[in-house]
């Protein structure tokens, strides 16, 4: 077996092309790179550089054994990768979703899961199957399957969007709202709402949307202005946003369903089939909790 060492004086040599730099970049000593290079011809039992008085060269079984190092080093930096990002996922349940929704509600269930149960979450642009194959993920949430023989998908419920809209506004006296009835109005928007954002800037004609980063500017704009936001039946599209209370006069907000078939959005729950028995506490929390259609 050859020793990493060598293997990253060759493949470094090959790179930089001189002892010299091989020896900086290494931070070692020169007649330690000599050394080692020696050292890796007896163990391979061929012949690697061509030395001349000022100059050392890789053969062309030099620049062969350059490559297979490479490699080498390459694998076995994915291999400890691997290993730390898996003992990683043994302690916590990397989630990710394309929507808020399920993220949301999960961290108002956070005292209702196992001790034992750790969430890292990140909301996605788009979800794939790579993302659970390469094990980037625990768990997905996407409003569409994700399709792999080694990936388990259930369907957890619906997130219904809704608007909340100052109750004075002609929109508010109706049971229901389309996006069409939104046409023309501003609205304050958290930045990271997933596909909602693409949704509602493709289907509200001529509406604007102020897009907050910051989340305690986005509760105080809300909290001191009458320009209507999103909230959806799982929590609202930001816990920290004030809950407009149908029946409360201290709050002149009041919530109004959006009726559109796409402010309707299937949630799916997509994982290995390997980490069924991981992700089991949490999906079955969720759906205890899940609003009733």
């Amino acid at each position: 077996m050859l020793d990493n060492y060598l293997l990253e004086e060759l493949a470094t040599f090959a790179a930089t092309g001189t002892l010299a730099e091989t020896a900086a970049k290494l931070n070692v000593t020169q007649p330690t790179v000599t050394r080692g290079m020696q050292k890796l011809e007896d163990d391979l039992g061929v012949q690697l550089f061509i030395r001349q008085p000022n100059r050392i060269t890789l053969t062309p079984t030099g620049e062969l054994a350059a490559k297979e190092a490479q490699q080498l080093i390459s694998a076995n930096h994915a291999a400890v990768a691997r290993i730390r990002h898996f003992e990683q996922s043994q302690r916590s349940l990397r989630l990710a979703a394309t929507v808020p929704g399920p993220l949301i509600l999960l961290d108002t269930l956070a005292e209702e899961l196992p001790t034992t149960v750790s969430l890292e979450q990140q909301l996605l642009p788009t979800a794939s199957p790579q993302l659970l194959l390469h094990n980037n993920y625990d768990l997905i949430f996407t409003t569409s399957p994700l399709k792999n023989s080694a990936i388990a998908t259930q369907r957890i419920g619906v997130e219904r969007l809704a608007v909340a809209l100052n109750r004075f506004m002609i929109q508010a006296n109706q049971p229901t709202v389309t996006f069409a009835d939104l046409a023309g109005l501003s609205f304050v928007v958290a930045s990271d709402i997933g596909m909602w954002r693409d949704i509602i800037q493709s289907e509200i004609p001529h509406a604007k949307f102020f897009y907050q980063e910051q989340r305690s500017a986005l509760a105080e704009i809300t909290k001191y202005s009458d320009f209507p936001y999103f909230t959806s039946n799982l929590g609202g599209t930001d816990i920290s946003l004030p809950a407009p209370d149908n029946d409360s006069d201290d709050d002149n907000r009041v919530r109004r369903p959006i009726s559109d078939d796409s402010a309707q959005q299937p949630i799916y729950a997509a994982y290995l089939r390997g980490n069924e028995s991981r992700v089991r506490p949490v999906l079955t929390t969720l759906k205890a909790h899940w609003p009733a259609d």
